[in-house]
């Protein structure tokens, strides 16, 4: 069965690997970056090398969260459903450290855009087949700061990173939960890939981007991880696995859930 499926941070990395892939399969892809000029190039590329005529893109800065909501109500009026979603956009380095609303950057783009994103697309990945949420995770998760979140707070690059990421996974946890005919699944891709953001922060890779986008091609397709909504699939050792300990205290969970509800509210 044909899918229709939607991939943040889709004009390069492992975004756009795993766009081709699955645009070779037949799907109906929505690609998505932040400048239309690369948009408009990566869909004719796409099309040219899957021979597949059904993608097209959505423009949006996920770094401001109401370009976020506007994204989102674009989808809602254009796409009829969503049977994937893989929130596959990321920030790591960046000269500049906080949003126009002094939130840590790292925050609202691994975190705080994709939770705004889907929260606004339920409607249309309800009406989906069998729809699953694909979140990208990282091996890098630290015990989040709120007052880092919202800049109050200055941390490294890494560690703010870290904590974004386990947000993230904190958040699929939750979500999981209160959606039972979905299928939410929180990813570490693989540590440091040959992408642009592995190479621009640590000027170096460990394994190719084909990695991560095969293990994402394997969690949009594979019957096998229909059942693991909730779970934590960690790409460096190819397992399901325990993801820091924070992504399983409630009270933790519930509070991060509420200053979240907050900020985006």
């Amino acid at each position: 069965m044909k899918k229709n499926i939607l991939i943040t941070g889709s004009t390069d990395g492992i975004g756009k690997l795993v766009a081709i892939k699955l645009a070779k399969d037949g799907h109906r892809i929505y690609i998505h970056g932040r400048n239309q000029d690369k948009i408009d190039a990566v869909i004719s590329e796409i099309k040219e090398e899957s021979k597949n005529e059904s993608i097209s893109g959505f423009m949006s800065d996920l770094s401001d969260l109401q370009a976020v909501q506007k994204l989102a109500q674009q989808v809602n009026a254009e796409v009829s459903h969503i049977d994937v979603l893989i929130n596959n956009a990321g920030l790591f380095k960046t000269p500049i450290l906080l949003n126009k609303e002094g939130m840590d950057l790292r925050f609202v783009v691994n975190y705080l855009a994709p939770y705004l994103l889907t929260k606004e697309l339920l409607p249309v990945l309800k009406k989906g087949n069998e729809a699953r949420i694909i979140n990208l995770s990282s091996a890098a998760q630290s015990p989040v700061s709120c007052d880092v979140m919202l800049g109050k707070s200055n941390v490294s690059l890494n560690e703010s990173y870290a904590q974004s990421k386990l947000a993230l996974t904190m958040w699929s946890f939750n979500l999981a939960k209160q959606l039972n005919d979905m299928t939410v699944i929180a990813v570490n891709p693989g540590s440091l890939l040959n992408t642009k953001m592995a190479n621009e922060a640590y000027g170096q890779h460990w394994s190719s981007a084909d990695k991560g986008a095969n293990i994402l091609y394997d969690l949009v397709i594979s019957e096998q991880h229909k059942t693991m909504t909730g779970k934590y699939f960690d790409n460096d050792n190819g397992v399901y696995a325990q993801a820091h300990p924070d992504a399983y205290n409630q009270t933790a969970i519930k509070q991060l859930m509420e200053q979240t509800e907050k900020i985006i509210a």
